[in-house]
């Protein structure tokens, strides 16, 4: 298969904005050029790689090249640089999905020494699916929480981030006098994050045979979700590195000190050879080696 990086460069544009007029002002071309570039891309894969909607959705055939076009671009901006070629201004932006507990806690120091050479485009999204925005080419690595390599990435196991069930005293007193029993976990209600957090969910399946549906209190932000059970709107799975502090002052206190719930952390990257990638990898892996618990290990 034969590609054209003019080809490659108008599929990268045309994703990143949405339409054919838009990548084609990016690229300073017409419209009918990047039509013809996309035209002859397909030819050459075989393949349809966009559906011609406003904005244009990229098919999954279409991620796979979308891929390869921007890991492309991200080679020859670090070969250019080192070469002194590249005549952009301003640092190099490094797109990175992380999971908000990580964000909140010790992913963003992580990068802070970074900030004056590398800007970073951060999308947040739960660790069960920020593989999904590796695999579309959306982002060049990511924390997450699937071991197994994403096609043309490489995958290192960062740790573990352990939660436990908290709540604040008089919402634990109040709901949970004889402990977190089966009635009690069904009626009290409970603090997720959104959507697609199944943290609080997996301890109840843990604690019950039957399905448990407490009612259900919504606060999608990680500190805004700290606090909503500091104030006893529900109980939640709290991350240790957010919850030790206030367990400690009596702020809050464990609803079931025998249990808890590991979620083993990775950090997946493109499976190429580039200066700016190396350098966030190594401060990723070095701080949260440092801030979670061994790789390995089971939930208990």
């Amino acid at each position: 298969m034969d590609l054209d990086l003019g080809q490659l460069r108008a599929l990268s544009a045309v994703a990143a904005e949405g339409t054919f007029d838009a990548a084609a002002r990016r690229l300073h071309v017409t419209p009918s050029a990047i039509s013809q570039r996309i035209r002859a891309l397909e030819i050459a894969t075989g393949r349809v790689l966009l559906v011609r909607s406003k904005p244009v959705v990229v098919t999954p055939p279409g991620h796979a090249v979308l891929r390869l076009a921007r890991q492309i671009e991200a080679l020859a901006t670090d070969t250019g640089r080192e070469l002194g070629l590249d005549d952009s201004s301003g640092p190099l932006t490094v797109p990175i999905a992380v999971n908000a507990d990580s964000l909140a806690t010790w992913a963003l120091p992580a990068l802070a020494p970074l900030a004056d050479t590398l800007c970073f485009e951060i999308h947040r999204e739960d660790q069960e699916h920020t593989s999904a925005l590796l695999r579309d080419g959306t982002v060049m690595a990511a924390v997450t929480a699937d071991a197994e390599p994403v096609p043309g990435c490489r995958s290192t196991p960062l740790g573990r981030m352990r939660y436990r069930p908290l709540a604040e005293p008089a919402f634990a007193q109040r709901w949970f006098p004889d402990g977190p029993t089966t009635s009690a976990l069904a009626a009290a209600p409970v603090v997720v994050f959104d959507r697609k957090d199944d943290l609080q969910h997996r301890y109840l399946r843990r604690r019950s045979r039957s399905p448990l549906a407490p009612p259900v209190q919504q606060v999608p932000s990680s500190a805004e979700f700290l606090t909503a059970v500091r104030l006893g709107l529900g109980w939640g799975m709290v991350p240790d590195q957010q919850g030790a502090e206030h367990r400690s002052a009596g702020r809050l206190v464990e609803l079931d000190p025998r249990s808890v719930v590991d979620v083993a952390l990775h950090w997946q990257q493109w499976r190429l050879s580039s200066t700016a990638l190396d350098r966030v990898t190594d401060a990723v892996v070095t701080a949260a080696r440092a801030a979670l618990h061994p790789p390995g290990g089971q939930s208990t």
